[in-house]
């Protein structure tokens, strides 16, 4: 059985509706949250086919953001939105542009810059210390990104981003990551 989280890569973020769909995969169960909910409400889901859902009786599973009226409402709207406005398209689009700037700056202190759709990640070359004091600069300058495994910033712009947003964030990415 495949079992695939997507609660961070699911719903546009990548560029595909799925991540897994870049893999020409499918899961047999496929779990999404954050981005479900549209930035409005929390939810989470658990998707399967009958045979696996089956299983659960009512009062097996417990869920801290499930089987709420309201939230599976945001889940559908926010769905809704996504797919009205081609988000997983703009996210693609909008990635390689930004992907591309990224790398176009050049520094001496990336090891690399991974991406795909708007979930991008610069490393750092270890002998520039960790990307947390990057990330803390840049978050002082306006751009929120986050340090994972120690060497990497992560870029996670939200969906509707524009390309003058990403011109102005890349400004102070340039700033940052320029040993000058």
């Amino acid at each position: 059985m495949l079992i695939l989280d997507e609660v961070q890569t699911g719903l546009g973020r990548t560029g595909e509706m799925f991540a897994f769909q870049h893999e020409k995969i499918t899961p047999d169960i496929l779990i999404l949250g954050k981005a479900l909910g549209g930035g409005v409400y929390p939810v989470s889901v658990v998707l399967a086919d009958n045979e696996i859902m089956d299983v659960f009786t009512p009062g097996d599973h417990g869920s801290t953001f499930g089987g709420n009226p309201l939230a599976a409402a945001v889940g559908i709207a926010s769905i809704e939105v996504l797919i009205e406005e081609n988000l997983p398209q703009r996210a693609m689009e909008l990635g390689s542009y930004f992907m591309d700037k990224l790398i176009n700056i050049n520094s001496p202190l990336v090891k690399e810059i991974r991406g795909k759709g708007l979930m991008i990640g610069v490393e750092i070359k270890e002998e520039y210390g960790t990307a947390r004091p990057y990330c803390e600069r840049l978050m002082q300058l306006g751009v929120l990104c986050k340090e994972t495994h120690q060497q990497t910033i992560r870029f996670a712009p939200p969906l509707i981003i524009t390309r003058e947003d990403i011109d102005w964030a890349l400004e102070k990415i340039k700033l940052v990551l320029d040993c000058k």
